[in-house]
């Protein structure tokens, strides 16, 4: 069945853009014309707002579990901008994650629309740009966790910046980050590098691209120039496929192949998903420093007296642990088609234990009283156990100075369980050097916006993470829309210039000032966060 010559499978594979254009070019008469006046015009509307919120690279056929998740807040945004309707209070959490500055720019004016129709917004972001363009500013805090939840500041963001040392917010308003934050490490023609063969999966258009090793790599370019496919689907799909193997796999997946690839003996995606499923999780136990707490308090006189090993201290099995809620703290009740509803366990009130293992202790604290301690007080109260005390300060480092040892997996934000996967590959850096005397395996790390969901002040934080990573002799490639993140980047690939059937080529690779001089979207927005460093 066709319409105007074209089956609807035809127009479905056609990108919003093209569909609109033929939309537009419809030239109907008599009946036709009068049964899809106002269906053409719909049409129409809807894949104006589309392109307007920048995706008219999509097709309309593209499965919904292929979208990014800047794309599918996107289309829900296009969908309201589509209905007209006035009076309404929209309340946006992080709209700009997975959006480059430039589409940043698109989203913030449909935004400006939404609001001129006489809707209410209400965002939920950490974006400069954003809180920037803001009517009014509500800034939460001084801290995170516990130390949060307190108005610092509000008004203007003139008025946020003045606010003094309580706004964070402000500071990095008034005080943004000069970069680079350390010297940029040189890459010479001949250093170690992996490189990547003609890349066509998606839409790259036979790519081909050197990832330098031992080196801070980001990974840029609008949303949907094939970043994620690059990166993701090709580069590490393929090297984790071949590290094991030692060789070359029978068949390589996007691409003609990936040389280089025997120089690393290990490679890890570092994403965003849960730490863990359950309540007994927490990063206590998936650092793996909970074992020596274990083994601590066993030595104890008190616990050598009562015949308790290092399992008496185990949450997950054992007799140490509370029967009431066999070592989760908490109970949980089903209720009858509502969701489940979890309380605190009357017996150990929280505390995990059955009372003779909380009646063992170490400088006075119970192993209970230890899994509800924030990490910034762990540090200073293990501080003369170093195999503790060490990844309690990289959790710190990192910005998670306020969890408690025992907090529950299940209750980590995407942000949190990722830091604390950096912190598990950060302390087996130490490991390898300081027990066994030798230099730890190199490790691939690829991280997909790792800075999703984070602060100003946690992206610096996250930062210098990274630059330990690359300090302890491993390898980073990030994908970023940061500009900070970008602007410590040691080298640079930029995807482009459009999303879609418009991108998939490499526009410029360098450091970031090679970037800022080509002159793509990445490095007019990267230019004035340089500049500042400079200035």
């Amino acid at each position: 069945m066709t319409f105007e010559t074209e089956g609807i499978a035809t127009v479905a594979s056609w990108s919003v853009g093209e569909a609109r254009a033929w939309i537009e070019g419809l030239q109907l008469l008599g009946r036709d014309a009068d049964i899809a006046r106002d269906v053409v015009s719909e049409i129409r509307g809807r894949l104006e707002f589309l392109e307007e919120v920048g995706l008219g690279y999509l097709t309309l056929d593209r499965a919904a579990p292929t979208l990014s998740g800047g794309e599918a807040q996107r289309i829900r945004l296009a969908a309201q901008l589509g209905s007209n309707l006035q009076g309404v209070c929209y309340v946006l959490d992080e709209p700009t994650i997975g959006l480059h500055p430039r589409d940043n720019q698109i989203l913030l004016k449909a935004l400006s629309t939404l609001g001129d129709k006489g809707n209410t917004l209400v965002v939920v972001e950490h974006d400069e740009d954003t809180i920037r363009r803001a009517d009014h500013i509500i800034d939460i805090g001084p801290g995170a966790g516990k130390r949060g939840g307190a108005v610092v500041a509000q008004g203007t963001v003139a008025q946020i910046m003045a606010a003094g040392a309580e706004s964070l917010t402000g500071r990095f308003l008034s005080s943004p980050l000069l970069h680079p934050l350390q010297t940029r490490r040189e890459i010479d023609p001949g250093a170690p590098k992996l490189t990547v063969l003609t890349a066509s999966l998606h839409n790259l258009r036979q790519v081909n691209v050197d990832v330098p090793l031992h080196r801070l790599v980001a990974i840029t370019g609008v949303s949907g120039s094939g970043k994620s496919t690059l990166a993701r689907d090709v580069l590490l799909a393929n090297v984790a496929v071949a590290v094991p193997l030692r060789k070359n796999p029978s068949k390589w997946t996007g691409c003609e192949g990936v040389i280089g690839h025997e120089q690393v003996d290990r490679v890890l995606e570092v994403d965003q998903t849960p730490i863990g499923k359950t309540p007994r999780s927490c990063p206590a136990t998936y650092i793996g420093f909970w074992d020596a707490i274990r083994k601590l308090f066993a030595e104890t006189l008190e616990a050598k007296a009562r015949g308790y090993a290092a399992g008496r201290f185990s949450f997950n099995t054992g007799e140490g642990r509370c029967p009431g809620c066999e070592g989760q703290g908490m109970k949980t009740i089903a209720m009858s088609f509502l969701p489940d509803v979890k309380i605190l366990c009357d017996q150990c009130h929280g505390q995990r234990f059955n009372p003779e293992t909380l009646g063992v202790t170490w400088r006075g604290k119970s192993i209970g009283d230890v899994l509800a301690m924030e990490v910034d007080e762990a540090v200073e109260f293990f501080a003369s156990m170093p195999s503790i005390a060490h990844p309690l300060q990289l959790l710190k480092d990192v910005g998670l100075g306020y969890l408690t040892l025992g907090q529950p997996s299940p209750t980590l934000s995407g942000g949190e369980a990722q830091r604390i996967k950096l912190v598990s590959e950060l302390v087996k850096v130490r490991d390898d050097v300081t027990r066994r005397g030798q230099k730890a395996p190199h490790t691939l790390y690829v991280l997909d916006e790792p800075t999703v969901g984070l602060h100003m002040a946690d992206v610096e934080k996250l930062i210098r993470v990274l630059h330990r990573l690359v300090a302890g002799g491993h390898s980073v490639v990030v994908i970023e829309h940061d500009l900070d993140v970008i602007a410590e980047a040691d080298w640079v690939i930029d995807l482009g210039p459009e999303g879609g059937t418009a991108g998939g080529a490499v526009v410029v690779e360098g450091t970031p000032e090679a970037v800022v001089a080509s002159g793509s979207h990445t490095g007019r927005a990267l230019a004035p966060v340089l500049a500042r460093g400079q200035a």
